[in-house]
């Protein structure tokens, strides 16, 4: 196609998304007039943001309603603390309802294992416990069909959904490639493999270069490269980074003429200090700006200022991608940091609160997506919950189980890295005490969780071994009663508050669909002496 048609394509199209222009801002859900099949589940208006449809169907409903929305990479940490401080952050993002997470595969850190910090477990965790659409990415080059199959199995087995294909590093990165007629070679290879043996379970994203791949021969030829990956069953792209919307705007146009019609989601990185470019620039041979160069470089030494020129730089690509029309939603190079990404969702308008379509966190496990009942004493201990339960077949339908259920069993690995205390020993025992002289500093202790005052030492009791959160919103309402059970020994464990229709918008209590209204039962859980 000439460059004369290339440009009046692309004026077309400018055109028209200019008419759209900031609509993004007003739009609310997608509203749904369905059902869940075989569910007493209301018609939920948040459908597309629920774990029953894939999560192509997700992106291709908020493109066509015009709802922009957000992803975020991660990498798995090296170490054990690093895991549990990477679930924190999952959680504290999860907040601003991000369409869904991906997380990076290093052929070199066993990603398909079952330690702490695997990529796949990290994964699994994130869709299992934090309850947020989770992307695996997976690389294949130098690797075996056999290899592959039972990587994809057991991501399949773990409830995991989406897998980001890519070529990759070999295994060991200072060996030369060759091509190997019986192992995998090209991304394309891995499309073709996860559409022959898993058909349509997994939705599939490829990467794509705005300005070429490093090592293709040419931009074109990349290009092409790109639409085989497409065309081998691709759903969607997700592009390497960069630092002008023109690059983005010139790449999508590029990939319209030569018939790549999917989802192309814009793929970008947040300035956050002079050496994190640098080693990202080396890795991804890409060329920075001379204009940002200028701005960076007398700033070497001063990441906080840097950081705020990356995050005004980054504000206003991401509006000037949306204004164009060009950019459906955005995904987000973390670098495992939150500050930055959360500061330019806000600006941008793209950081906005769940809705609780049930009164619990959700699990986006696929197999979960019929639940719709749980014991009260679980609502806020969903983590443990979804251990306990996590070999059941079938949830519960309103009638509970026998004493012997799993639910009610002796939980000997509790402690797994996902449920443990998120905080040191030493924290641990600055909030509880170093010593036990009566009942009356057991009692202190819950007594200063609930009520927020500070112990006998000044310290706030923001955790108990029962729960290791922050006191929920709704307990507020009965702190004062609470209190009181309390210091006469009855220690308090789990509680709910009464509600006698409060509407579902109610930021405590509130859940479902709008216009709704919430009923519940007062409910106390708690320790005494016979």
């Amino acid at each position: 196609m000439s460059p004369a048609v290339l440009q009046e394509e692309a004026t077309n199209r400018s055109v028209q998304q200019i008419e759209d222009g900031y609509g993004w801002f007003n739009n609310t859900p997608l509203e749904s007039p369905m059902t869940s099949p075989g569910s007493s589940r209301p018609p939920s208006p948040t459908m597309y943001n629920s774990f029953d449809a894939s999560l192509v169907e997700k992106i291709k409903a908020r493109i066509d309603s015009k709802d922009k929305f957000f992803s975020l990479e991660f990498f798995p940490p090296r170490t054990k603390s690093g895991a549990v401080n990477l679930l924190s952050r999952f959680d504290r993002m999860r907040a601003g309802n991000p369409l869904f997470i991906d997380v990076t595969w290093h052929p070199a850190g066993d990603p398909a294992g079952d330690s702490e910090t695997s990529s796949m477990m990290i994964a699994h965790t994130a869709v299992e416990y934090v309850g947020v659409e989770s992307m695996l990415h997976m690389t294949c080059v130098g690797s075996s069909k056999d290899e592959i199959t039972s990587y994809l199995s057991k991501a399949k087995n773990l409830g995991l959904r989406n897998i980001l294909a890519l070529r990759g590093d070999l295994p060991n990165i200072d060996a030369k490639w060759e091509f190997d007629p019986n192992k995998f070679n090209f991304a394309t290879d891995l499309v073709k493999h996860i559409r022959e043996f898993f058909h349509e379970y997994f939705t599939i994203c490829v990467a794509g270069y705005p300005t070429g791949h490093p090592e293709a021969e040419a931009y074109e030829d990349d290009l092409i490269h790109l639409k085989s990956k497409v065309d081998a069953g691709a759903d969607f792209i997700i592009t390497q980074l960069f630092f002008k919307p023109s690059t983005f705007k010139k790449f999508v146009d590029d990939c319209r003429a030569i018939g790549i019609n999917c989802p192309i989601i814009p793929g970008i990185m947040p300035i956050q200090s002079y050496d994190s470019l640098r080693h990202i620039v080396k890795l991804s041979k890409l060329e920075v700006p001379d204009e940002i160069k200028e701005i960076i470089e007398p700033l070497k030494g001063n990441d906080d200022a840097i950081r705020n020129f990356g995050i005004h730089q980054t504000t206003q690509m991401i509006r000037e991608l949306f204004m164009s029309g060009y950019a459906p939603g955005i995904h987000f190079y973390t670098l495992n940091r939150e500050v930055a990404t959360t500061a330019i969702l806000k600006k941008v308008g793209l950081w906005s609160d769940i809705k609780k379509p049930l009164p619990w966190r959700l699990s986006a496990d696929p197999a979960r997506t019929e639940e719709e009942i749980r014991p009260i004493f679980w609502t806020n201990r969903s983590k443990s919950y979804i251990h306990r339960t996590r070999h059941w077949d079938e949830f519960p339908n309103g009638r509970w189980g026998t004493s012997d259920s799993p639910a009610f069993g002796e939980l000997k690995d509790y402690y797994l890295f996902y449920l443990a205390s998120q905080s040191p020993k030493s924290d641990l025992l600055a909030m509880w005490g170093e010593e036990l002289t009566c009942e009356q500093n057991v009692w202190d202790v819950f007594d200063n969780y609930i009520t927020g005052e500070p112990n006998s030492k000044g310290v706030k009791v923001i955790r108990t071994p029962w729960c290791d959160e922050e006191l929920n919103a709704e307990t507020h309402l009965i702190k004062d009663k609470l209190s009181k059970f309390n210091k006469m020994g009855i220690l308090t464990i789990n509680s709910q508050p009464s509600a006698n229709g409060v509407p579902s918008s109610d930021p405590v209590l509130g859940w479902g669909p709008s216009n709704g209204y919430v009923y519940q039962k007062a409910y106390l859980e708690f320790f005494t002496c016979e």
